[in-house]
């Protein structure tokens, strides 16, 4: 007892039990006689035995998990591959106008710093600013949810959440605390027609406490016993053998030479143990008479304790018939019902696998179990629910126990239950259809499992997946969220993206609200990006044809940090929860982007060109040489690109509370809640451009030339042409319509 096995193998000689839990995640003792395998990481808990090596180092099963667990894992979602999508087209177009800015610089003979500054302007179309804007949104999510007891361990983990359709979820630690509770110690009536002619006087009454010193006398506990243990508690007795808990047998047993007393002590919530008194017994449905603190008669012979399936071949005639009712009704209430039965035979019994009860056995009781269900399991799962998840139970506990549970906890009554055994028997092409279709899987394998997550993803479904043994490590790497439980094992904590440091998944649903916050944001934030990239872009377009560059390199800043840089951040900020119509990348542009491009770079050059014209017309003079005219071109661009910069700021500022408006009548884009931040941010940068404007020495630092009171009216008018050419774009959806594109897309 106490040694570890160092690697794996398979038993050659001996007798024990190992504890697998490290491996399984269950913690029941495992059997190991000769021929039995055992495997690395697991250790001996009673008995003695020698085993022959077999497998070491990458082909043991610790071995291959964690290779498993050590393989890369990164799952992109779907706003992080819009992004990409976005930069990598940005890319190709910019890569293709500086070649196209090159060949006129060349041709024109253009002045090499102007040429350099071009190109800058160009480059600066890459809208690196994307990633730190979703840098700050993954930030303060993780802080936020940090609150509810999650530790994000991959940063867009979050955001991934708000697209999870499917969550996978084991039964026990998640739907139940992985706790038994004695719910119930109903007694068995036995009459004077008893074959052994020998009735136990006060068995029937005193079956919960009788049931308490057997469970007492036991070396070796489990969670079952310990349940009883806490409800009625006694002093053991010596025994003639005791036989502990088996997987393979599903039954413990003690055997007692002859009659003897054991003390049942005084515990709180005990009759006459102070204010609690009679809670013990309205927690077993009061089923013991017998008084704490005073002296119980153990009758000598075999006690046996284990499921109703596996003691039925040793009860006497007639015993299973009077339970058998009782048993399948509270079973089909998700409950655990254990027999407990008593045989006269006083014969020891060997603690083995294949150990035998003696026949004829009397029914004492049958003792009734339940899972203690977490408190805030029911109202999770009706949120996620709500926001369209569906919930997989998988466990390896029977597939009609589970569902029992899953009813409990509001999952629903018609439920579909699929076993291991079934899954086994779908083939690769059908599991996906037929995993969508189910909602509870029992007797399920660690490897069925993680067959599942993967058919579940087949089926064009988002999963996530809960787990907390070493056992789920594989599964979870095929999920597109793996969350762990911190009470689990490390190797599982490691590869997840979320761990719940409470041990709850009720901190999932502000983790899902949380990514509703992060997606709402990045879409506002990406078609102000996309509005300033096409908007930009056109401009330089059309520049190159007509020749006169629309804005300097310090002109693109200002446009920079005033309508993205500032209001991009905040809105990350500012975004809201909520499930709010997805955006497709082509609906956004089709629909946002190009209108308000198309528009701005008209008015645009319009302005550029007019503020050009009205300094050549103020300058109106025959006398004038060419060379006089040229500088008075030469002046009039740099007022023009300026004048061009604010109308730039202004518009750009203006898409800020169209994406974010005040009130809902403005929300031409997508259906939001009002508010009303957005809007005084833009009244301030608009204000704050219009200062920097006004003093020289912030003026240049974004390169920009004083504006004439004449020009600000044309900047002006400008605006006022651009709000009224917009908004019916957007209203009556006029590109969408000239395209064809009203339909999904």
């Amino acid at each position: 007892p106490g040694d570890q096995v160092v690697v794996d193998g398979r038993t050659a000689a001996g007798r024990f039990r190992a504890d697998e839990s490290q491996l399984t995640g269950e913690s029941d003792q495992i059997e190991k006689t000769p021929g039995a395998p055992v495997y690395s990481g697991s250790f001996c808990v009673t008995g003695s035995g020698r085993y022959v090596v077999e497998t070491v180092g990458p082909e043991s099963v610790a071995g291959r998990i964690t290779a498993g667990a050590r393989s890369f894992r990164r799952v992109l979602t779907p706003l992080q591959r819009q992004i990409n999508l976005v930069i990598r087209l940005v890319l190709l177009i910019v890569v293709y106008l500086e070649a196209v800015l090159l060949v006129n610089a060349i041709v024109s003979l253009t002045n090499p710093g102007e040429a350099v500054g071009q190109a800058t302007i160009l480059a600066g179309l890459i809208p690196n600013g994307l990633f730190v804007s979703i840098a700050i949104a993954y930030a303060l999510g993780a802080v936020r949810i940090s609150r509810f007891g999650a530790l994000v361990q991959q940063a867009n983990a979050i955001e991934s959440l708000s697209n999870v359709d499917v969550l996978c979820l084991d039964k026990t630690g998640t739907l139940t605390t992985n706790e038994l509770t004695l719910a119930e110690v109903v007694p068995v009536e036995m009459g004077a027609e008893d074959r052994d002619g020998a009735p136990l006087p006060g068995v029937a009454a005193d079956a919960a406490a009788l049931l308490g010193i057997v469970v007492a006398s036991q070396a070796v506990r489990n969670k079952t016993s310990d349940a009883i243990a806490a409800a009625h508690p006694a002093a053991p007795v010596a025994v003639v053998s005791d036989v502990s808990f088996s997987s393979a047998r599903k039954w413990s047993a003690i055997v007692v030479a002859s009659p003897v007393r054991a003390i049942l002590p005084a515990v709180a919530g005990d009759a006459g143990a102070g204010p609690g008194a009679g809670s013990r017994d309205a927690a077993v449905g009061g089923s013991s008479s017998a008084t704490p603190g005073t002296l119980a008669a153990l009758p000598a012979g075999t006690w046996a304790l284990g499921a109703p399936q596996m003691l039925r071949p040793y009860l006497r005639p007639g015993a299973w018939e009077s339970v058998e009712p009782d048993i399948e009704a509270r079973a089909g209430q998700g409950l655990r019902v254990l027999l407990f039965a008593h045989a006269a035979a006083t014969e020891p019994i060997a603690d083995a696998d294949d150990a035998a009860l003696p026949s004829g056995m009397r029914v004492v009781a049958t003792v009734v179990l339940r899972d203690v269900l977490r408190p805030d399991a029911a109202e999770t799962l009706a949120r996620f629910r709500a926001a369209g998840v569906s919930p997989k139970v998988i466990s390896g506990d029977d597939p009609a126990t589970v569902s029992a549970l899953a009813r409990q906890v509001g999952l629903g009554t018609d439920l579909a239950l699929l076993s291991g055994a079934e899954v086994d028997a779908t083939d690769d092409a059908s599991l996906p259809a037929v995993a969508r279709a189910t909602d509870i899987f029992g007797r399920i394998t660690p490897a069925q499992k993680e067959r599942l997550v993967g058919a579940l993803r087949r089926s064009g479904g988002y999963v996530a997946m809960i787990g907390d043994g070493v056992n789920d490590v594989l599964s979870l790497k095929r999920a597109n969220v793996a969350v762990a439980m911190q009470s689990g094992s490390q190797a599982t904590r490691g590869v997840a993206d979320i761990v719940l440091m409470n041990d709850s998944f009720a901190s999932l649903a502000p983790a899902v609200e949380e990514g509703q916050r992060i997606v709402n944001g990045m879409q506002g934030i990406l078609a102000l990006f996309l509005t300033r990239i096409a908007t930009l872009g056109a401009l330089i377009v059309s520049a190159l044809i007509i020749g006169v560059f629309p804005v300097a390199l310090r002109n693109a800043s200002a446009i920079t940090f005033f309508t993205v840089g500032i209001p991009s951040v905040m809105l990350a900020l500012w975004a809201r929860p909520g499930a709010l119509p997805r955006e497709g990348l082509a609906r956004t542009l089709v629909r946002f982007v190009v209108p308000a491009a198309a528009v701005t770079s008209l008015v645009g050059l319009i302005l550029l060109y007019g503020t050009i014209v009205l300094r050549l017309l103020e300058a109106n003079d025959p006398s004038l040489t060419q060379a006089e005219v040229d500088a008075i071109l030469a002046a009039a661009t740099p007022a023009a690109q300026s004048a061009v910069t604010a109308l730039l700021v202004f518009t750009g500022l203006a898409l800020v509370v169209f994406i974010q408006p005040p009130i809902r009548s403005l929300a031409v884009v997508r259906p939001l809640t009002p508010d009303r931040r957005p809007t005084y941010l833009a009244i301030l940068l608009a204000a704050g451009f219009v200062v920097t404007n006004s003093f020289a020495l912030l003026r240049n630092i974004f390169a920009l030339q004083p504006l004439r009171e004449v020009e600000w009216l044309t900047v002006a008018l400008a605006f006022l042409v651009w709000l009224a050419l917009i908004v019916p774009a957007w209203r009556f959806r006029v590109v969408e319509r000239f395209l064809g594109a009203d339909g999904p897309m």
